[in-house]
């Protein structure tokens, strides 16, 4: 389908309207202006949704007023924070960005759009959302709700996550930009997306574009955006020994490029099926690090769905009859006052807090 320029025009005039007119959508970053605080937003939203991403956005900006503040912060701090954001790829790349800036630029971010993407963990949409919002620089956003909100309204039934769908997607984006107020324009389009033009149940009577818009008029709004292939999911099944030795607990910090990285656990038996107790009290692991115990008891399970994978969490706690000597890198026993301090993936923050550990 040929995309005409009145179309265009027409677009992008009812989309400005609407968000100066109506769209009544209040975030603490919407409207701001410094490059850090847009950052930070920016990193938290990542595979993130506002709602979930509010209380963190607030916590990291009281925590960490400033660039220079996050830069000089503790790595335990810093991903204690994040802690249940998940992807703590993104905490990594955030801290050294941080430090990046604050140590080599003073504290200032770059201004032009091709040194922000020089950025660890900044790609191209965050690259364009602090050049148009901090500094008003005529750079369209495309993430998910700009795709959707594109496919929809044009018709556009090329992959979205495809090289080809990119292209289509990131020129037309461009021309669509009110080049006169990149950020409101920027702004209005991922709000529609997020409030009106949503992925199920789309408000499409209170949208301002649903006169032309070619998925509401042909009644395949459910088929658009189209993505090329279903994401097959792994799942993982995690086995945990929570080892006590009078008041402690043995915790590792995670390390290598898995999941978690730079996260703590306690002892950690991973195997292709799952393990009921019989079978751990029987596992090479155990007689491995040869504990002595006087009870293992099945303490429950958790799952926690991950983009690519599931993880199938089981707890046996280990009551120990003597303190294990386990030669193991970044371990060490603690108490509950000291885990409340530590960083864990959301799944043992839930575990640890049910079981009144800390």
């Amino acid at each position: 389908m040929e995309i005409t320029t009145a179309l265009k025009k027409y677009f992008t005039k009812k989309l400005v309207s609407w968000h100066a007119m109506t769209n009544q959508r209040s975030l603490p970053w919407k409207n701001e202006k410094e490059p850090y605080k847009i950052w930070l937003s920016e990193v938290i939203l990542q595979q993130t949704r506002a709602l979930q991403g509010l209380p963190y956005y607030l916590q990291f900006t009281e925590a960490y007023p400033g660039i220079k503040d996050m830069a000089a912060a503790h790595d335990e701090d810093v991903f204690r924070l994040w802690q249940g954001l998940g992807y703590y790829n993104r905490c990594k790349n955030m801290l050294n960005t941080a430090r990046y800036i604050s140590g080599e630029l003073n504290g200032k971010f770059p201004e032009k759009h091709e040194e922000l993407l020089l950025l660890k963990g900044v790609g191209p949409y965050t690259a364009a959302a602090i050049a148009s919002f901090a500094y008003g620089l005529p750079y369209a956003v495309v993430d998910g709700n700009v795709y959707r909100v594109l496919a929809r309204y044009f018709g556009i039934d090329v992959p979205f996550d495809t090289n080809e769908g990119k292209k289509i997607f990131a020129v037309l984006a461009q021309e669509l930009l009110d080049k006169t107020d990149s950020a409101a324009y920027n702004q209005a389009i991922m709000d529609l997306g997020a409030t009106i033009c949503t992925p199920r149940n789309p408000a499409c009577d209170a949208c301002p574009l649903q006169k032309n818009c070619i998925a509401y008029n042909a009644n395949i709004i459910e088929a658009l955006p189209v993505r090329s292939k279903k994401t097959e999911v792994r799942r993982r099944y995690f086995h945990y020994l929570i080892l006590k030795w009078e008041n402690t607990i043995w915790v590792h910090k995670r390390t290598g490029s898995d999941i978690w990285e730079n996260l703590h656990e306690p002892y950690l038996i991973e195997a292709d099926t799952p393990m009921d107790l019989n079978m751990i009290l029987e596992h090479d692991e155990i007689k491995k690090i040869n504990i002595k115990h006087t009870d293992v008891v099945y303490t429950g399970s958790l799952s926690q769905k991950l983009t690519h994978r599931i993880i199938e969490s089981r707890f046996f706690t280990v009551a120990l009859s003597r303190k294990p000597d386990i030669k193991e890198p970044n371990a060490q026993w603690l108490d509950a006052e000291e885990l409340k301090k530590t960083a864990f993936p959301k799944t043992l923050v839930s575990f640890l807090k049910n079981n009144l550990y800390f």
